[in-house]
């Protein structure tokens, strides 16, 4: 991070970022910062220097030299046009979950606004390049100096910058290789687009004769000090911004009341994949969404909703979560809860370990591990209940993640009373869901234990009780709840010998 004195004008910011921005910027710190060297496809040995890590820093870059004049029209420009470029990508075009849906005519012409927008970045951005070698003294004496920038140059693609085109002459020849062209997606071409006005066909030529004949400025215009604008493939970005979309939508309120423990709030409760798919079935601002990302009208919307879920939920307790290694130190973690607990309500517990932190083979699930990380901070949008389905639905039972450790109790609670009375299960089956509701009482008693206004009791107390009475009735011991695993195969834990308690 640069920050600038108190009071600094937003054209000096722009002028800073311009000079900053440019390839003798990038060519500067690649001499006086330290090179990490491993780059390259999946982290490899760089095979070439345009791949290799750099670790930029601070320090080192208050040396770097600023020219009196900075670029600051060239700077604004890039800034209007990366401004004007990122309120076309998909993302931007889904905000808002009660907006309107784009079509698809909408999304194909945002498509075409970025590929000029960035055909006109790349062709600033070369003007910037060019305009620092003349405030840096970096052209040969003699001539006009501005003879090699252009005033409103056209958009220009990938590919057909003067050092690429240099470069893809001396692939031709057989004098370099370089996977430059493929790994960005680009063509080579080794002749100046004839579709440019003749005035900036002329910049370019200069621009490739000073190349092929200076020393210094062949130097700079290589490829690994030149901006690579390597960006996300449109379809990638359109598939993504609607499956946000689309989970945005299902985390809303339409699917899900926000509950703030008002009296006229309706009760939280667990809904099944298949009635919110029931719900979106009927939501006119999902549907089209949906048949976007499905590519088509016909599709299977419980099967979308369910794997949309699948991949942003994560099961209620953490024998459902986390392989043996995970549990253990899950198990470090609750004791480190504890001691903090004690020394909360004023108990001297000497020095409280630091837990460790989980590893990815510590989930079970890739997506897990993705949505939890080192911390196992919760980041899912929904919790999941596998093998608590109702016969007559079958789909997996959800709750909403934003809802507080006493919205889940109380939506939990509910669908245990439901599957014991009316839908006739046996205690072996109620015995992870009297689990789940253990699992959050340290923190109802931690976070819900003063007189609910609503209910006027202390709801981790009444929790409590509740738990005991029920695990009572069943014929289970609270070590029986903790002790529970699923059957093997339910849990998909991959594990010999795991089965019901």
């Amino acid at each position: 991070m640069i920050k600038l004195p108190a009071g600094a004008s937003e054209d000096e910011h722009l002028g800073l970022l311009g000079l900053l921005n440019s390839s003798v910027a990038c060519f500067w710190m690649k001499q006086v910062m330290h090179d990490k060297g491993n780059g390259g496809i999946g982290g490899g040995i760089a095979s070439e220097d345009w791949e290799r890590f750099y670790e930029f820093t601070s320090t080192g870059l208050k040396d770097f030299p600023l020219a009196a004049s900075p670029p600051l029209d060239l700077a604004r420009q890039l800034d209007q046009l990366a401004q004007e470029r990122a309120a076309c990508l998909p993302g931007a075009l889904f905000t808002h979950t009660d907006a309107a849906v784009p079509a698809r005519a909408d999304l194909d012409a945002a498509q075409r606004n970025v590929e000029r927008l960035r055909g006109q970045q790349i062709a600033t951005q070369e003007e910037l390049d060019w305009r620092c070698y003349r405030l840096y003294g970096l052209l040969p004496d003699g001539g006009d100096a501005a003879a090699c920038e252009h005033p409103t140059p056209p958009e220009v693609a990938l590919g057909e910058r003067a050092f690429e085109i240099v470069l893809a002459r001396r692939v031709a020849a057989g004098t370099e290789t370089t996977t430059w062209f493929e790994r960005h997606g680009s063509t080579p071409i080794t002749e100046i687009p004839a579709r440019w006005p003749e005035d900036y066909r002329q910049i370019v030529q200069r621009r490739i004769d000073l190349i092929e004949r200076d020393r210094t400025i062949a130097l700079i215009e290589r490829p690994e000090y030149k901006r690579r604008w390597n960006t996300p493939a449109w379809e990638s970005l359109e598939k993504a911004a609607l499956q946000n979309g689309l989970l945005d939508r299902l985390e809303s309120p339409h699917y899900w009341p926000r509950l703030d423990g008002n009296p006229g709030d309706a009760t939280p409760q667990l809904l099944s994949t298949a009635k919110l798919a029931d719900a979106a079935g009927r939501d006119a601002a999902f549907m089209p969404i949906a048949a976007l990302y499905a590519g088509h009208a016909d599709f299977d919307l419980n099967r979308l909703v369910a794997d949309l879920v699948a991949a942003e939920s994560v099961p209620f307790l953490p024998v459902l979560r986390h392989t043996d290694t995970g549990l253990r130190k899950r198990a470090q973690w609750e004791s480190t809860w504890t001691l903090q607990r004690r020394e909360d309500a004023g108990e001297n517990v000497g020095k409280i370990p630091v837990p460790p932190k989980y590893q990815s083979k510590d989930f079970l699930k890739a997506d897990f591990w993705r949505l939890r990380g080192g911390l196992d901070v919760p980041k899912e949008r929904w919790i999941s209940y596998p093998g608590c389905e109702r016969g007559a639905d079958g789909s997996l039972p959800i709750a909403w993640a934003g809802w507080n450790h006493l919205q889940q109790a109380t939506a939990l609670a509910a669908y245990t009373l439901e599957m014991k009375d009316s839908e006739g299960w046996e205690p072996a089956r109620l015995q992870p869901l009297l689990a789940g509701l253990l699992e959050l009482l340290p923190w109802l008693e931690q976070w819900h234990n003063d007189i609910d206004p609503v209910y006027g009791e202390r709801m981790g107390a009444y929790y409590r009780g509740f738990v005991n009475e029920e695990a009572r009735a069943l014929g289970f011991t609270l070590d029986d709840l903790r002790a529970w695993k699923p059957a093997a195969g339910t849990g998909k834990r991959g594990r010999k010998g795991a089965k019901s308690s």
